[in-house]
């Protein structure tokens, strides 16, 4: 694999076609800030149209991004910070980055040989500039194909999104070009706020949830600030019934806590553990729980440490494994979210953690839904992948959607493991029993 397989054309900056608010700036939440060393990326892939001249789509595209920014004025804004020392966003439209490229051959050609290194050469991606008042935190890549099809890779800095906020902005980006409005507007408003109640002596909080985060923000391991590791991502694509077969299999009506116990247990095993598990984290999105809307724009993930016993039969293994990420996912309920949410708010840290360098993370993404973006009638993405970046320590899993024509239980996994690992894990017994076809890897 080689650069030259892409040719970058330009890099240019799109800027709304409405100015912001003078003076507006967005003060950024806990759960945001928690958020500052990781970034986003996302890869979308459309098949070939009709529309053969080079050029054509990406400058209609260009047009509607300019649109479309008008009701994101974060996403057009800069980094500063306030007088307390933490970021905010001052709306200033200072744009998005957009770089635009050309790749040979065909999408269809390209998805049957792609890895982690060709994938993220569709996605931009720029560290924090040493002056992050000049940095862009928000990258679009318009890659043409050759021989027909396009692929929009779009990346942005954590901080100021989440999986789902990223999926929503490029999904109002589409409605915007194909009909020429947005279906589903952002909101951009605070966390829900300390609860009067909770004056109450009597209240305990949930401290399983906040002493994860506790050990994280203290955690100042050295083992994870110049990582070297060679990580590799794979797809794991599983059909309908073979998810069905693995929930049927753990005793759990959920395919997330069917796939995570599936992978956590398989993924134990090619790490070298005799007995019981590696330490995992589940990570899931808590607008629902905390009763915000849909379009809530920032970020909601929460991670929750899983428990399980030190020591698992193997003929239960799997099943045991699978309980355990459901009763965490259980116990993330309204209350423990807001407990955990008034514990950061009163315990400053003076920097930031990295939520995802330490257990395992598991995180479900099974509610977005990136092939509802439709660019052009009829066009519907073909592959969807996503990366939360940069990946340290154990690894990572996240659970997708598959696309629709494979049916309502098909899941897409990717797992981001060090090389030699991922490559057990693929030929791995328990895997294989489920049958999932590899689409990269």
């Amino acid at each position: 694999m080689t650069s030259e397989m892409i040719t970058y054309i330009c890099k240019r900056t799109v800027v709304s076609t409405k100015p912001a608010q003078a003076g507006k700036c967005n003060p950024l939440s806990v759960f945001d800030r928690l958020m500052e060393k990781n970034h986003i990326r996302i890869v979308y892939y459309f098949p070939s149209t009709r529309n053969g001249e080079p050029g054509v789509v990406t400058k209609k595209l260009r047009e509607s991004l300019s649109h479309v920014l008008t009701c994101f004025p974060i996403v057009t804004g800069r980094l500063q910070k306030k007088d307390d020392g933490h970021w905010m966003i001052k709306c200033n439209d200072a744009g998005v980055r957009m770089v635009e490229a050309r790749a040979q051959g065909s999408v269809e050609e390209w998805l049957k040989n792609v890895n982690r290194d060709k994938e993220l050469m569709l996605v931009t991606w720029e560290d924090m500039f040493h002056k992050p008042y000049f940095w862009a935190t928000f990258y679009v890549q318009l890659t043409e194909f050759e021989e027909g099809g396009l692929a929009i890779g779009f990346s942005c800095s954590h901080l100021l999104a989440d999986p789902t906020s990223a999926t929503m902005f490029v999904k109002a980006w589409a409605d915007t070009t194909l009909a020429g409005t947005m279906l589903a507007p952002p909101f951009f408003h605070p966390l829900p706020p300390p609860r009067l109640g909770n004056k109450n002596p009597n209240h305990n909080p949930y401290t399983d949830l906040i002493n994860h985060y506790k050990s994280t923000i203290d955690d100042r391991s050295p083992a994870f600030t110049n990582n070297i590791t060679n990580y590799v991502t794979a797809t794991l694509a599983f059909s309908g019934p073979m998810v069905q077969a693995c929930m049927l299999d753990t005793s759990r009506p959920s395919p997330f806590e069917a796939m995570a116990g599936l992978l956590w247990v398989c993924v134990s095993k090619v790490k070298g553990m005799k007995q019981g598990l590696i330490s995992m984290s589940i990570c899931l999105d808590m607008r629902k729980q905390l009763g915000l809307d849909k379009g809530f724009f920032g970020n909601c993930l929460v991670y929750n440490k899983v428990h399980h016993a030190e020591s698992l039969l193997d003929k239960s293994e799997l099943s045991e494994a699978a309980r355990a990420v459901g009763e965490s996912v259980t116990k993330m309920n309204n209350e423990r979210i807001m407990d955990l949410i008034e514990w950061l708010e009163h315990h400053d840290y003076e920097f930031p953690p990295l939520m995802n360098g330490h257990d395992l993370i598991c995180a479900n993404l099974e509610d977005l839904d990136p092939y509802a973006t439709l660019f052009e009638e009829g066009f519907v993405p073909i592959r969807v992948s996503y990366y939360v970046e940069p990946v340290f320590g154990i690894g990572q899993i996240l659970v997708l959607q598959s696309p629709p024509s494979e049916g309502p239980l098909s899941r897409m996994v990717m797992v981001t493991l060090p090389a030699d690992e991922l490559s057990k894990l693929c030929d791995d017994d328990l895997i294989l029993r489920f049958n999932p076809t590899i689409l990269m890897g």
